[in-house]
């Protein structure tokens, strides 16, 4: 089996510190490739993978400003559909501009919709679902007016988050600073418990941040401590006494949820998107409909034998058992 696996151009595959779309494709790259599948990653030229590494754009545009993000992609689109026949099935993880060269090619192209952002968008998957494949990455994300091949959770490698059967007495927020993720909510409540809080997370929204997030950190009950990659972003969810991910809009997925399980930490989620999916009330966290709630669940968050949130994540969101779900998918599709 011959896979043509296309990333996004933001960020390197595998990010160095953000980049949750390269991080997936990276995870389930090198999974398939451990599993013996011919796997060619089209990504960015500094990319990483045990796989063939192809490609034409010489850095993320995220982090380098000389390039331009839409010449790029299609630079980068171009690439691959002009040998699309190559390959026996292509993985689409770059969102939908993958879809103007769907009529034009025979290879199958499957599509993971990282989240369905806005119905804004539809058009650009509708018209195409005759010829893609699309899998969504939770239930609560699936778009009425859209089929889809499957429903295929992310997974992460469970032995790169050690178990922590202690944490801390602080708590944890962990995710991009954006209205979207609820660093503000997580202040208020962190600051109604009298417990400390970290902030990790790369600032997408500098005005959000500057006007509901920076006056708060006083570097002492309230610390921000940036984009964290590696060992210490082991450690911060680890040492969670709780994450605290009270979202203001559905959420698709959610990383950092089961990154913050697989150490041992319990969550406490708004109840919205994909989060009773992935928490299970009072056994692996909370799941809160207010502020208020909120805070009552940081009272009794000791009810959580940490083991519990571990053991889901091993049960039911490892890399193992994405690949394998998606390797079904693949022969399904190509009838093997």
């Amino acid at each position: 089996m011959r896979i043509a696996m296309l990333a996004p151009i933001a960020w390197r595959t595998p990010p160095r510190h953000y980049g949750p779309w390269e991080l997936v494709t990276s995870l389930l790259t090198e999974a398939l490739v451990a599993r013996g599948v011919d796997v060619t990653l089209f990504a960015t030229l500094d990319s990483v993978t045990a796989g063939k590494l192809d490609g034409v754009v010489p850095a993320p545009y995220s982090e380098d400003p000389s390039v331009d993000a839409k010449v790029w992609e299609y630079r980068h689109l171009s690439h691959l559909f002009a040998q699309a026949d190559r390959f026996d099935l292509i993985h689409n993880q770059a969102d939908f501009p993958a879809h103007a060269f769907a009529p034009l090619i025979g290879t199958p192209l499957v599509t993971t919709i990282h989240g369905f952002s806005s119905e804004r968008i539809l058009p650009m998957y509708a018209p195409f679902q005759d010829r893609v494949h699309f899998v969504a990455i939770s239930d609560a994300d699936r778009h009425p007016a859209l089929r889809y091949a499957a429903t295929i959770h992310h997974g992460i490698r469970l032995e790169e988050f050690p178990y922590d059967p202690v944490g801390s007495e602080d708590l944890l927020f962990f995710g991009r600073i954006h209205p979207d993720k609820g660093a503000k909510e997580a202040i208020e409540v962190a600051r109604a418990t009298g417990r400390r809080l970290h902030l990790y997370g790369v600032v997408q929204d500098q005005g959000y941040f500057d006007e509901a997030v920076k006056p708060a950190c006083d570097g002492s009950m309230v610390i921000y401590h940036g984009p964290v990659g590696g060992e210490a972003r082991v450690r911060a969810l680890g040492q969670a006494h709780a994450l605290l991910h009270l979202i203001n809009f559905d959420e698709p997925f959610g990383l950092s949820v089961i990154e913050a399980m697989a150490c041992g930490a319990p969550v406490i989620a708004m109840r919205r998107g994909s989060m009773p999916e992935l928490i299970d009330h009072g056994r692996t966290g909370f799941l809160v409909g207010s502020l208020e709630e909120a805070a009552e669940a940081v009272a009794q968050i000791d009810r959580i034998d940490r083991q519990a949130p571990r053991g889901a994540v091993a049960e039911r969101f490892t890399v193992d058992r994405m690949a394998d779900a998606y390797l079904a998918l693949y022969r399904k599709i190509l009838g093997r």
